[in-house]
C-alpha cells in the first residue's frame, strides 16, 4: 500500500493562481504563451496543501477574456473567487454579471500589460468598489509605488502582488501595508530579497495585511512554487500568525461566496 500523506498543517485560501485552459482564448504576451494548467490540474496540485478556496487571477496572456474565468469558477465552486482584467469602458451590467459569478477584484497588470492602465487606476478602482465592492490588485514593481502612493492610499481596497518584487521598493510597500493595503506573499521565485524576513516585516507593520498564495503554475520563473513555501512562511511567522496569513486575512478580504 502507498504511504499515507500527512495531513496539511494549515487550511489555506490560495490568493493567487492561474488557470490556463486552451479551450479558451490565449493572447501571446511579449511572445510568451503558457503551458496548459486547467482547473483539474490545479485542484490535483493544491489538494495536498490544504487549500480550501482561493482566487483565480487573470494573467497578461488572457487579456480581457472572461470565458475561461467564468468556466473555472463554476467548476471550482463557491469557495473560489476571480480576479479579472477589464477595460476601463466596461459596463455596469458586465460588472454585475461577473460579480454574480464570483469575481471579486479587478487587476492592473502594470508590469506585463493586458489590463487597463495605471492612468485608469483611481477612477476604475473607485467605480468597481462603489458598484460591487471589489478591490483593485496591482502587479507592479514596488520601486514604482512611490509615484502612485497618494493615489493608492485614497482607494478603498487595494492589494499588491508578489511581495512587490524588489528590495528597492520594499520601504514603500511597508508604508502601504501600514495604511491597510493587502500584500500577497506569492511568487517567491520572482523577488530579489529574503522572503522569511519580508513576511516578518510586513506582519510587524500590519498583521492583517499579509495573505498567501501559491502562484501556480508559476509562469515565466526559473524557481516555481514549492510545497515547502508553506513551511517557509509558517516557520517565519509562528503558528497563530501563520493561520491568519494562510486563511483568515484572505477570506475577510476576498469575500468568497462560501467558506469551509
Amino acid at each position: 500500500m502507498p504511504a499515507q500523506q500527512p495531513a496539511p498543517r494549515y487550511k489555506i485560501f490560495d490568493t493567487h493562481f492561474h488557470i490556463i485552459d486552451s479551450r479558451f482564448p490565449l493572447t501571446p504576451n511579449q511572445g510568451y504563451l503558457p503551458a496548459e494548467f486547467n482547473w483539474q490540474m490545479y485542484r490535483d496540485a493544491a489538494a495536498k496543501l490544504g487549500v480550501a478556496g482561493g482566487a483565480v487571477v487573470s494573467g497578461s496572456f488572457q487579456a480581457f477574456d472572461q470565458t475561461y474565468l467564468i468556466d473555472a469558477l463554476a467548476r471550482l465552486g463557491p469557495c473560489y473567487v476571480g480576479v479579472t482584467q477589464l477595460p476601463a469602458s466596461v459596463s455596469n451590467d458586465e460588472l454585475l454579471r461577473l460579480d454574480a459569478a464570483g469575481v471579486r477584484a479587478v487587476r492592473f497588470n502594470v508590469r506585463r500589460g493586458g489590463s487597463a492602465g495605471v492612468q485608469d487606476l483611481a477612477s476604475m478602482a473607485q467605480r468597481v468598489y462603489d458598484l460591487v465592492r471589489w478591490h483593485a490588485e496591482l502587479y507592479i514593481d514596488s520601486k514604482d509605488l512611490d509615484a502612485i502612493y497618494d493615489t493608492l492610499v485614497k482607494l478603498p481596497r487595494v492589494s499588491i502582488d508578489h511581495l512587490g518584487l524588489s528590495k528597492a521598493g520594499f520601504p514603500a510597500l511597508l508604508k502601504l501595508a501600514e495604511r491597510g493595503v493587502q500584500v500577497k506573499a506569492t511568487g517567491f521565485g520572482r523577488v530579489d530579497f529574503d522572503v522569511a524576513q519580508a513576511v516578518k516585516d510586513i506582519t510587524r507593520a500590519n498583521p492583517a495585511s499579509l495573505v498567501f498564495g501559491t502562484d501556480m503554475p508559476s509562469t515565466r520563473v526559473e524557481r516555481p512554487f514549492k510545497d515547502t513555501d508553506v513551511d517557509l512562511v509558517a516557520d517565519a511567522l509562528g503558528d497563530a500568525l501563520a493561520r491568519k496569513v494562510f486563511y483568515d486575512n484572505a477570506v475577510a478580504f476576498y469575500r468568497p461566496r462560501k467558506t469551509i
